[in-house]
C-alpha cells in the first residue's frame, strides 16, 4: 500500500511530478494492500496459461501447411476432448496448489525486498515500460537452468506423451507436488535481485510463456516470444 493519500502528496515527497505511468499506478494501487497486489500473480498466470497456447491449439485444428515444417511430430493429432481435459487438470493444480503457495509465500516476498511503491523502475531510456522490460531481462539472466519452467514439466507422469500433444496447454502438466517443488528455482531471480512488483509480475509471466513455448510442439517458429522479447529489450536499452 502506498504511503500517500493523494498524487499531490506523492509528488511533494518525490520532489517532482509523477509520470503518466506512475500516476496510473498510484490510482490503481494507492488503497490496495501489498498482499492483494502480490496475489495478482495468480490471475496473470491463469490468464497467460489460458490464452498463450491458443494460437498453436488453433493451428493444430486448422493444420496450415505454412507451419507444418516446424512441427516436431507431424503425425500426432490430439482430439479437442484431450486438450480440454489437460486444461481442466492444470487449472485445478493452479487453483488448489499454486494459488495457495503464492498466498502463503507473501512474507517471503516482503522479506527479500519486492517493493510496490513509487517511483517505478528507473534508469536509462525507454520510459517505465522499457525499464520494466529491462528488469525482466535481468532476472532472465539470473535464472538458473532449473527455473526455465516455473510451473515445470521436467519429468512426465504416465500418459504424458499423449497429453503432450495438447501442446502449450501441457506445459505445467505434472503432479501437484512436482509443480510446487520445481516452482522454487524460478523465485531465485527476484530473490537475488529484488525488484518492483511490476517486474516481478513480468518475470513470472515470461517464465510461464517460455514453458508454454517449450512444450508447444513446434520449433523455430518465426514469431516466438523470446525472439521478440530480445528485440524489444535491445530497443528499450
Amino acid at each position: 500500500m502506498l504511503p500517500f493519500t493523494s498524487i499531490g502528496e506523492a509528488e511533494a515527497a518525490m520532489g517532482r511530478n509523477l509520470t503518466v505511468a506512475e500516476a496510473v499506478w498510484f490510482q490503481y494501487s494507492a488503497g490496495m494492500h501489498d498482499f492483494w497486489l502480490y496475489a495478482h500473480n495468480i490471475v496473470f498466470l491463469l490468464l497467460v496459461y489460458s490464452v498463450a497456447p491458443l494460437p498453436v491449439a488453433l493451428a493444430e485444428l486448422k493444420r496450415p501447411k505454412a507451419i507444418h515444417k516446424y512441427k516436431l511430430q507431424p503425425k500426432v493429432h490430439v482430439p479437442v476432448a484431450d486438450v480440454l481435459k489437460c486444461y481442466k487438470n492444470v487449472v485445478k493444480t493452479f487453483l488448489f496448489a499454486v494459488g495457495p503457495l503464492q498466498l502463503v509465500s507473501f512474507p517471503t516476498i516482503k522479506w527479500v525486498g519486492i517493493r510496490t511503491g513509487l517511483p517505478l523502475p528507473s534508469g536509462g531510456g525507454g520510459g517505465a515500460a522499457g525499464r520494466i522490460l529491462r528488469g525482466g531481462g535481468l532476472l532472465q539472466l539470473l535464472a538458473p537452468p532449473g527455473a526455465a519452467q516455473p510451473l515445470g514439466l521436467r519429468s512426465h507422469p504416465p500418459g504424458a506423451p499423449r497429453v503432450h500433444g495438447a501442446r502449450g496447454f501441457a506445459a505445467p502438466y505434472a503432479h501437484w507436488a512436482e509443480v510446487l517443488i520445481l516452482g522454487f528455482p524460478a523465485f531465485l531471480g527476484p530473490a537475488i535481485a529484488p525488484c518492483h512488483i511490476l517486474v516481478f509480475w513480468l518475470w513470472f509471466v515470461l517464465r510461464h510463456v517460455e514453458a508454454i513455448e517449450t512444450h508447444c510442439g513446434y520449433v523455430r517458429l518465426p514469431l516466438i516470444h523470446h525472439r521478440l522479447l530480445i528485440e524489444m529489450h535491445y530497443a528499450a536499452s
